[in-house]
């Protein structure tokens, strides 16, 4: 199967590279990494990044620079869409 995630509003933050959780808490970085490492492509949406201040260059290994025409490629892609 081919698994591909798309990250916007706040959900950006989560493929932001060096990310400190207290913890016991999840870091969505490092879950994300893992995914990425195992093929999964992760798509972050370039607005939603530049509204938070996150450089290209901050996102973990597999993330990319993403858009709105990519998001719509990948529905029109996809045989199943979960969001949440």
């Amino acid at each position: 199967e081919e698994v591909r995630v798309f990250l916007m509003g706040d959900g950006a933050s989560c493929a932001k590279r060096g990310q400190k959780v207290p913890q016991g808490y999840y870091n969505a970085a490092d879950m994300l990494g893992m995914a990425a490492r195992r093929g999964a492509k992760i798509g972050v949406c370039g607005s939603c990044m530049e509204a938070r201040g996150i450089a290209d260059a901050e996102l973990i290994e597999g993330a990319q620079h993403s858009s709105m025409a990519e998001l719509t490629e990948w529905h029109q892609w996809a045989d199943k869409v979960a969001v949440f």
